[in-house]
């Protein structure tokens, strides 16, 4: 019997399979995605393919994957020892390794220098000049610049010339610049790793437990670009999962109420299995059974689909600089791919199964004498059990959002964590649908009650007696119109609060900020603060860490001068002062949960190890805490990071020629890779460097849900109208013309799209209202930016898909041959 059903109405089936098979397509890719990830393929060894044996750091217990890129443990940060180089190279020829920020004028930011010992072994050839021999001599690749030109290189010792000695031919995993031994020495004291030649075991016996011996593919952990492929894999895993929960939940929610709908628009015809001798048991069954018919064709489909969308979905997460450019998904059947696919498909026959559950109990409970009805009314909708799902989703909805309002505001701060809290009152609104669109069609029909002719009393009439039929319908506009106007509204506050927190730190009245490089050399902020007049602050980024029981916990540290500090940030002390501040003292985070006053142990990145006074504790968010270090540790910077300062502050001091002053600068920083501004002009370059992975992550998973909502918002309407062939008889019938018929459908979906638009007004307001409390509290008075041009898009867009799906099918029924009136339900 379900069977025949299905070949029977398969055109009232179709809009169910397809929003199923694009569910579970969106499942399958996102889960290929992930689980791609367990199983990547070896990356190729670059910078040591030619050496037999590396050798680097050993950090026991530190695993990268756990840390932001960048960050070292703190035997990789104190590099080789002499110590230990010295008994390397007892065992056989011994080359020293060093990688420190190097760069030629108007080259690429991640150029890096290293000296010329080891360059052999990573591919590169001299194909022109002579390697380098003197402190002011250099090798650059070839498309770089040519033999014996006079080159500015940027470091972190200064801004200095050099001469170009020779090129070598250019690899593709870095852009390097070649020193002397000697030259490499000065500019980096930190020894990056050996490269040792004599036999393995007798430099293992050497090494012992100090460090670790890379052989075979285990060299490429001295790559560069394995922590680099490490950050863009670490970005896919945390951007994949939120994508797969929204969309996820969003293809869930769609299906379940597409299934259910069609299931409630056979009333009649369960009513005549009813009539024919059918028991409730047996129509919950053959329900049951369509579903697990549909369910399953849909599912193996979208799965399908899924395995060959997975590459499209990393091509895009590769275009936005998400996933590095080598990732790929192939199909093959190695349990990372079938995994995945079973999923989904699962998940697919649990949705299709689920979404019948409920209609299958009330087709169950369907009279034979509604058979006999001539007219074609839904229930009210309001059910003892619709009441209690939709009180709780309720108090959920308004309790979710009032809990990160008050009780965790930081949540807004976690992108991963606030997209899916933005989704509860969406969802409620959607729950609730059913239970308000008796009140919002007579709210939104009210001024049009004088209208001449009988359009709109139909059009409220007909929401009013199909209000299941009306909810079903809307449903995709409020998800689509909630979600994607909730989710950009977040993204576009929460930058502007971040800015304005950033304005009211700084009290600074210009700024120096990196120009095409990663950071300013201190020699540069020298020069700076040596014309007249000009304050200059420019703090250096380095790594403390502190013991805690059998492992180390590392946090970010500032090196400035205390004085400084105080003309040009306006940190919000809690405890202490920053007068106090000296030479064994230093200002940290209130998140840390350091006493005032009390003495902490640190390991510096260099290796010493000290004990510094905590003299002032100030409030700050997470990401935003460091602690402000005296400038004695301004040397440990180079093993720590790069030895650069990623931006400096100036004031001006009373009286002075500001166009003079201002002039001087500029000259003192041309050609430096620093840039003088304003300190508007800084925060803003600031904040689009700061949210451009939170705005890709929550725009991105806005894109996936407005392309399936649009799509489900076409199937939706379609199979909607297109089952509503004997109302059009009926206007016919009654002497309504082709356009009046047409225009009534065209209301009609208006007023749908309309009630779509009003919920998701109303869950935005909710999750909006609750983001601007958690705001308040963390920056202070902020504004809640809205980007009207694409809600109000995106708003157009639903609304016209749905009158496409009205009017297309409405069209067609016109079109056709004449209509019968009577028992013609297909």
């Amino acid at each position: 019997m379900a069977f025949q059903t299905l070949r029977a109405r398969w055109v009232s089936f179709l809009g169910t399979v397809v929003a199923l098979v694009l569910g579970v397509a969106q499942v399958a890719a996102m889960g290929l995605l992930l689980m791609t990830m367990l199983d990547m393929p070896d990356r190729p060894v670059e910078r040591f393919a030619g050496a037999a044996a590396v050798v680097q750091p050993s950090s026991a217990g530190w695993n990268d994957a756990q840390h932001d890129l960048g960050i070292r443990s703190p035997e990789a940060a104190r590099g080789i020892s002499p110590e230990l180089r010295d008994k390397v190279a007892a065992t056989g020829q011994t080359v020293v390794d060093r990688a420190f920020y190097a760069q030629l004028e108007g080259g690429p930011k991640d150029q890096v220098g290293h000296p010329w010992a080891v360059a052999g072994f990573g591919g590169y050839k001299l194909v022109d000049g002579r390697q380098p021999t003197g402190d002011r001599d250099i090798v650059v690749p070839s498309d770089q610049a040519r033999t014996g030109d006079r080159v500015t290189v940027l470091t972190a010792s200064g801004v200095e010339p050099y001469t170009v000695s020779g090129t070598v031919s250019p690899v593709g995993y870095e852009d390097a610049v070649f020193f002397s031994d000697a030259e490499a020495a000065r500019l980096s004291p930190r020894i990056e790793s050996l490269v040792a030649l004599g036999p393995l075991a007798a430099v293992k016996a050497a090494v012992g437990d100090s460090a670790t011996v890379l052989t075979g593919q285990d060299r490429h952990k001295a790559d560069a670009s394995e922590a680099a492929d490490r950050e863009t894999l670490d970005n896919t895993i945390t951007l994949v999962p939120v994508m797969a929960s929204v969309a996820g939940t969003t293809a869930i929610f769609v299906v379940a109420s597409t299934f259910a709908f069609a299931v409630v628009q056979r009333r009649r015809e369960v009513a005549l299995l009813r009539a024919v001798g059918a028991t409730p048991k047996q129509v919950r069954k053959m329900v049951r059974n369509e579903a697990l018919l549909v369910g399953g064709a849909a599912s193996a489909i979208g799965a399908l689909l899924g395995l060959f969308g997975a590459q499209l979905l990393a091509d895009m997460l590769i275009s936005m600089d998400i996933s590095p450019p080598w990732f790929t998904v192939e199909p093959s059947l190695h349990w990372t791919v079938l995994a995945p696919l079973v999923a989904a498909f699962l998940v697919g026959l649990v949705v299709s199964v689920g979404g019948a559950a409920s209609a299958a109990r009330r087709a169950g409970s369907i009279q034979p004498i509604e058979a006999l009805r001539e007219a074609s009314v839904d229930d009210t909708g309001v059910t003892p059990g619709r009441a209690l799902l939709g009180g709780i989703a309720l108090v959920g909805g308004v309790g979710w959002t009032a809990w990160i309002a008050t009780g965790s505001p930081g949540t807004v701060l976690s992108p991963t964590v606030y997209v899916v809290s933005l989704m509860v009152p969406v969802l409620a609104a959607a729950v609730l649908a059913p239970l308000v669109v008796g009140p919002l069609t007579r709210l939104l029909m009210w001024p049009f009650r004088h209208a001449s002719g009988p359009t709109a009393m139909l059009v409220r009439e007909s929401a009013l007696t199909s209000r299941r039929r009306t909810a079903a319908t809307a449903a995709p506009v409020l998800l689509t119109v909630g979600l994607s106007f909730s989710l950009l509204a977040a993204t576009d506050s929460l930058g502007a609060a971040r800015d304005s927190g950033l304005q009211n730190r700084v009290t600074s009245q210009y700024a120096l900020a990196p120009d095409h490089t990663p950071g300013i050399s201190p020699q540069v902020v020298d020069r700076v603060a040596r014309i007249d007049g000009v304050k200059i602050v420019a703090p250096v980024l380095t790594t403390i860490y502190a013991k805690d029981e059998d492992r180390y916990d590392e946090n970010d540290g500032l090196v400035v001068d205390p004085a400084a500090l105080k003309r040009t940030m306006d940190l919000k002390v809690t405890e202490g002062s920053l007068d106090d501040l000296d030479d064994n003292s230093m200002a940290v985070a209130d998140l840390w949960g350091m006493d005032l006053g009390s003495r902490q142990k640190l390991l510096m990145a260099d290796g010493q190890e000290v004990e510094l006074r905590v003299a002032a504790v100030y409030k700050a968010l997470r990401g935003e805490d460091v602690a402000y270090l005296p400038q004695r540790f301004a040397g440990t910077a180079l093993y720590a990071r790069d030895g650069l300062a990623r931006r400096a502050y100036i004031t001006l001091d009373p009286g002075v020629d500001r166009t003079a002053v201002t002039a001087q600068i500029r000259k003192a920083v041309a050609g430096s890779g620093a840039t003088f501004m304003t300190r508007d002009q800084l925060v803003e370059s600031e904040s689009a460097y700061a949210r451009h992975l939170t705005e890709v992550r929550q725009r991105s998973t806005a894109l996936i849900i407005m392309l399936f909502c649009f799509i489900a918002i076409l199937n939706t309407l379609l199979m909607a109208t297109a089952d509503r062939r004997r109302d059009l008889a009926v206007l016919r019938m009654t002497g309504a013309t082709p356009r009046q018929v047409v225009r009534f459908f065209l209301a009609e979906s208006l007023l749908v799209s309309a009630i779509g638009l009003v919920l998701a007004l109303v869950a935005t307001v909710v999750n909006l209202t609750g983001l601007w409390s958690a705001l308040f509290q963390l920056f202070g008075t902020t504004p809640i930016v809205v980007p009207y041009a694409i809600v109000i898009g995106v708003a157009a867009v639903s609304t016209l898909l749905a009158v496409i799906g009205t009017v297309l099918p409405v069209g067609a029924a016109l079109r056709a041959r004449a209509v019968q009136f009577v028992g013609s339900r297909e």
